[in-house]
């Protein structure tokens, strides 16, 4: 536990403003005195008591539900007093303040979620979850949310896990004892072992792809020159009017942004202004915030005009923008306004790099376009079973699954078991990141501090 473990907390457990209902949580070893203090009782244990709320001066400000969850049966796991009052902030303010005054502190983001984790009532995966759920984009996401929160994802990363540990004491009890006149390391029992980790941890590297598609999505960039249709197929994708269009080049001089989900999967499309030369210092400006949100896409659609480019004519399109382009593998052409030529071709494709058409004026295309994009980020929307994962999950699941790789690949090539123990060492412990088996402060602090004040 951390220093301040021991304080008592409290929040606003529901969003700010106003509302039919507002809860304020408290939680530490002093809330049932503070519980004391502002019912003038102290409620009977996991019991919704209906009853007035008083302030640190025994003034009456409200009536509601006050709920109390005695240690170890709370979500935290410490003592927990819960006061749903009517949503006003004044009311909900007066609360609050009376609880600090009363012995309690303003929690800091997360901070019960994080209390949860660090009193063993859910791992680092499951408290992850909580803020998933809270911000799903979609019914599936919220859904995977809420199978990672239930273990879904803790229950494969542990089976690993636990497949490691068994690995690692067969490898190194073939090191302790080499006096033995079998070699251990020889054994096709070791190699079975191996490759039944490695598919294990190629198949969660998987799954955990499609879940932090579901959690966190792509980011799309539409990039162009003035007046090939950017804004125009920003609007088509967001099926509302988010971007002014007109015939004037320049219209765009900044980045306009939209959340779409294709199938679940959210969507992080960004217009930008128009690629050229230009001595306006505004659309100067926007054009370099074009550049800078270009080089951070998980996608390019660099959108050119149909009646004025012809497909033979892609490479005229380079010189201005693939040279300065850091990802040139993350692009793809969209043909726009195919209704003012007779060519209409769907979709084509040139040596490297995807070709679509489609006209935003007569919403042709788009459905082709939206199944590229899942096709371009992986995403496969039929999955079964899925749950919600984080690129640090990614992250760790590639350092385990690599190290599994390189320590198979030492141990055949150099029958050297303690580069195998080694390899299998550092892949458990990216696993126990994952969970929290292992976990640094700082990554604590930087996990919860993106979640709500009162989680």
């Amino acid at each position: 536990m951390l220093d301040d473990s021991n304080d008592t907390i409290v929040a606003l457990a529901t969003a700010a403003g106003r509302g039919g209902v507002g809860i304020v949580r408290i939680s530490g070893n002093k809330a049932t005195a503070i519980a004391q203090q502002l019912l003038g009782f102290l409620p009977k244990p996991r019991y919704a008591h209906y009853c007035p709320f008083m302030d640190d001066n025994g003034q009456q400000v409200d009536e509601g539900l006050a709920l109390l969850f005695v240690s170890p049966n709370s979500f935290t796991g410490e003592d927990v007093i819960e006061l749903q009052a009517h949503g006003g902030p004044i009311v909900l303010d007066i609360l609050i303040r009376s609880a600090v005054s009363l012995g309690a502190r303003l929690a800091e983001p997360g901070e019960f979620s994080k209390r949860a984790f660090l009193n063993d009532k859910l791992d680092l995966v499951q408290a992850e979850a909580i803020s998933d759920l809270i911000n799903s984009s979609s019914e599936q996401a919220a859904r995977s949310a809420m199978r990672s929160l239930q273990g879904a994802f803790s229950k494969q990363v542990d089976s690993l896990f636990e497949g490691l540990i068994q690995l690692r004491m067969f490898v190194e009890a073939a090191i302790d004892f080499p006096e033995e006149e079998i070699d251990f390391l020889a054994d096709s029992d070791v190699l079975q072992r191996l490759d039944l980790v490695q598919a294990q941890a190629t198949e969660l590297l998987n799954n955990a792809k499609q879940g932090a598609l579901l959690s966190e999505g792509i980011r799309v960039v539409i990039a162009g020159k003035p007046n090939a249709g950017k804004s125009s197929l920003l609007n088509a994708l967001a099926g509302k009017d988010s971007a002014i269009v007109t015939d004037i080049a320049g219209t765009t001089r900044d980045v306009l942004k939209e959340q779409i989900n294709i199938d679940g999967m959210p969507l992080h499309i960004i217009d930008t202004a128009g690629l050229r030369d230009s001595e306006d210092s505004v659309e100067k400006i926007g054009i370099e915030r074009a550049w800078d949100e270009i080089n951070q896409a998980d996608r390019i659609l660099l959108v050119f005009d149909a009646s004025t480019h012809n497909v033979s004519d892609l490479n005229d399109l380079w010189p201005e923008f693939m040279d300065r382009l850091t990802h040139k593998k993350h692009v793809s052409f969209i043909r726009n306004k195919i209704d003012l030529v007779e060519d209409k071709s769907p979709q084509m494709l040139t040596d490297d790099y995807p070709l679509l058409s489609i006209s935003t004026k007569q919403q042709s295309g788009l459905d082709t376009l939206r199944q590229h994009l899942k096709e371009c980020a992986g995403y496969d929307s039929s999955s079964e079973g899925m749950f919600t994962a984080r690129r640090r999950h990614l992250e760790a699941l590639t350092k385990a699954k690599d190290c599994i790789s390189a320590g198979k690949d030492v141990l055949i090539s150099h029958n050297a078991g303690e580069l195998l123990a080694e390899e299998l060492r550092i892949a458990q412990e990216a696993l126990s990141q994952i969970t929290g088996r292992f976990s640094a402060d700082d990554l604590l602090g930087e996990i919860f501090g993106s979640f709500c004040i009162g989680k």
